[in-house]
């Protein structure tokens, strides 16, 4: 296989057994995961489903019981301690707290890795310049960590985490102690970085609305163990495991058993990613000259488009259901007659 060929990363039956009081605990159970350069790939699961004990042997920072974990086609976990440095220099890492050297102002932060890889200082000073405009804090450079915000200071972080040019990002829950408007702007500049940088991102979590905003790939795990994997779009609207219900819902779902209950005739739309910057609903209205009454909604965003189910009340009048009917199906969406269970 060729290099420019083969995945970046490569996760082969991957298990982790941590040995307990009076036994053991099996935290991750054959893993496989592939994943590609450039891309954003998503670990999403519920505390305790194993994903910072993944995330933490794909640099060997966890040592794995069994499996393989390639990194350009070389195996990480045979790697010896200077392979290993080479290779964490490739593959940076941010985390979730994000462990900032108290007594060092901004710019010796991001700074540091420079200093031990034994960079000349105005090179190391013109990179760290670079890099704290790419963050957006330039004006920081001379501020201590307690003098930031929680969000300036994982863009310190991020910026330290770019000091070795790397190829790889980990980011372990690196937005969960963030505010929700934090997180955006922290999500949006990684995903600028993937874009401007080509830097591939794989991003842990247990929060739907980070995958959904910048992710292009997702694996859900569930008990140490992956549930379901694919594109973003796909697992969100096919979710078909139970670990993927609990935290996307059943949604975009063309099963009868899975309909909603209404109280009175419904039609049921399903909106599968299509059509997203386009009113439809307005268009209905405007079309085909009837009043819509929305009796619910579960609409969400995955990369722009709309995802989910809307229930409206289904008219009385054969001829405006049918008007409406072929309105919707013509627009390309899925439309179903729901009534009272």
């Amino acid at each position: 296989m060729s290099e420019n060929s083969r995945p970046l990363i490569e996760v082969r039956n991957l298990r982790k057994v941590y040995q307990v009081p009076g036994g053991e605990v099996v935290a991750l159970d054959g893993i496989n995961l592939t994943i590609e350069k450039g891309q954003i790939y998503g670990i999403i699961g519920m505390s305790g489903a194993g994903k910072s004990t993944l995330i933490r042997c794909m640099n060997k920072l966890d040592v794995p019981t069994d499996g393989q974990i390639l990194i350009n086609g070389e195996n990480v976990l045979t790697m010896n301690g200077k392979q290993l440095l080479k290779m964490r220099r490739k593959v940076s890492m941010i985390f979730q707290q994000f462990n900032l050297l108290m007594q060092k102002t901004v710019s010796r932060n991001v700074r540091y890795p420079l200093e031990i890889a034994g960079v000349p200082k105005a090179k190391a000073n013109a990179r760290v310049k670079e890099l704290l405009e790419i963050v957006g804090l330039e004006s920081k450079a001379d501020a201590y960590p307690a003098q930031l915000s929680g969000g300036q200071k994982q863009r310190v972080a991020i910026a330290r985490a770019l000091a070795s040019d790397p190829e790889v990002l980990l980011c372990d829950e690196a937005t969960s102690a963030l505010d929700p408007m934090t997180t955006q702007s922290i999500l949006a500049l990684l995903q600028d970085i993937n874009k401007r940088l080509g830097i591939t991102v794989v991003l842990i979590t247990h929060e739907m609305a980070v995958i959904r905003q910048i992710c292009t790939r997702v694996a859900i795990l569930d008990g140490g163990h992956i549930a379901e994997e694919g594109t973003v779009d796909d697992v969100f609207v096919h979710t078909r495991s139970a670990a993927g219900k609990r935290l996307f819902g059943i949604v975009a779902t063309k099963q009868e058993e899975d309909q909603p209950p209404a109280e009175v005739p419904a039609l049921r739309i399903v909106f599968d990613g299509g059509k997203e910057n386009q009113p439809i609903i307005a268009g209905l209205i405007k079309k085909c000259q009837v009043d819509v009454n929305i009796i619910s909604a579960d609409i969400k965003r995955i990369n722009g488009k709309p995802y989910g189910q809307m229930l409206i009340e289904m008219p009385e009048d054969e001829q405006s259901c049918r008007k409406i009917k072929d309105f919707l199906t013509g627009e390309g969406l899925t439309v179903k007659e729901v009534y009272p269970q």
